[in-house]
């Protein structure tokens, strides 16, 4: 019963809809009551809101989650304190770890099965994290874009607390933590283009279009960002969630290039281009920041659209090799250099999907090869 109330509670959220105001002399990005992106966000009115939630509950398309199981490279502890520097491991979703100056970051973590606030609904993960939470090394740093479900799961956060140096935020996500009981003095909260040095990691947030709110009543009671990371001659951009906007020119000119950018390419639709990019926006982005290789994220572990669980891979491959773009597709727990990133093989091809033959499976993949 109590865990009920819980979810009832995090689901209308009265309490966090006063956030916006505390904060609203703060940043230029709130307007008084919440925040807002650069460029307003449509109005879709009640009526496409009930629409695509109705398509998404109940007119799921074939083949939107595996049924085989998804090759994951399984982790340890010794590996990543083996692993040498600037080492980055994809652990599911928008879930990367990185090993810098011999200390380890981590952006949104998820290590829940579900991206819900109830534990027995909501989009269930397709494979297992590479490494249980509990074996993670101690954090220097957790990096957060934002507070929906799939990025910020609130188990995840409190377990990491204790060996956990610090949590960057944008600004509201921060107060989330305290409220669940994150020390206060381990969180650090950022408006656009606010930064910290850390034992000589720089991390500055940027600028993304998207929305936030875990509840009915808290819809954009807190910042949403993108990060730059820094170390060295080393300079990583972490998308977060974003649409397509002119905010990727004006990182890509003050803080790029970019030696890797990790890019959300999944859970787009034409029904929400202004929240989530398509495939082809994410090349271009990419293009905008000056990025010298892509990693695609934000795909492989959660249903949270339409299209077929595969389609982000294959769409964002075929796009990558038009524009001659160096494309990195690491399976989950695969190590990748970020001095020297690798190919990485083109695992999702082996995968069998939900209700789909595998005949159909392999002219699917087939139409949007190019290597």
């Amino acid at each position: 019963m109590k865990s009920i109330i819980g979810s009832i509670n995090q689901v209308l959220g009265f309490a966090a809809a006063q956030r916006s105001r505390a904060l609203s002399s703060m940043s230029p990005q709130h307007d008084g009551e919440r925040f807002r992106n650069v460029k307003p966000r449509p109005v879709e009115g009640l009526g496409k809101t009930l629409r695509i939630a109705w398509n998404v509950i109940f007119n799921k398309p074939r083949g939107t989650e595996p049924s085989g199981a998804l090759p994951v490279d399984a982790l340890t502890r010794a590996d990543l304190d083996a692993a040498p520097d600037r080492s980055l491991f994809r652990l599911g979703h928008s879930t990367m770890l990185l090993k810098l100056r011999g200390q380890f970051w981590l952006t949104d973590p998820v290590f829940a099965e579900r991206a819900s606030p109830f534990k027995r609904m909501g989009p269930k993960r397709f494979h297992a994290p590479p490494i249980a939470r509990d074996a993670l090394p101690p954090l220097r740093g957790v990096i957060l874009s934002h507070d929906h479900y799939d990025h910020l799961d609130r188990e995840t956060v409190l377990a990491l607390a204790e060996t956990t140096g610090v949590f960057l935020t944008p600004l509201g996500v921060g107060d989330r933590l305290i409220e669940w009981g994150v020390d206060a003095s381990k969180v650090r909260q950022f408006d656009w283009w606010q930064g910290v040095e850390i034992d000589g990691v720089q991390l500055t947030a940027t600028p993304s279009q998207h929305f936030s709110g875990r509840s009915l009543f808290d819809g954009n009671s807190t910042l949403w960002a993108s990060w730059v990371i820094v170390d060295g001659d080393l300079r990583v951009f972490f998308s977060g969630d974003t649409g397509y906007f002119d905010g990727f020119k004006a990182i890509g000119e003050r803080l790029g290039p970019f030696d890797v950018t990790l890019m959300e390419t999944g859970a787009y639709d034409a029904q929400w281009p202004y929240v989530h990019m398509q495939p082809d926006d994410t090349v271009q982005a990419h293009v905008d920041l000056r990025g010298r290789w892509l990693v695609p994220i934000h795909n492989g572990t959660f249903d949270l659209a339409m299209h077929r669980w595969q389609e982000p891979f294959e769409r964002v491959v075929g796009l990558a090799a038009a524009r001659g773009i160096a494309l990195s597709t690491p399976r989950m727990g695969e190590r990748v250099d970020l001095d020297a990133p690798h190919r990485g093989e083109r695992w999702w091809r082996d995968v069998v999907e939900v209700g789909a033959p595998k005949a159909a499976r392999r002219v699917f993949c087939r139409a949007a090869r190019v290597d």
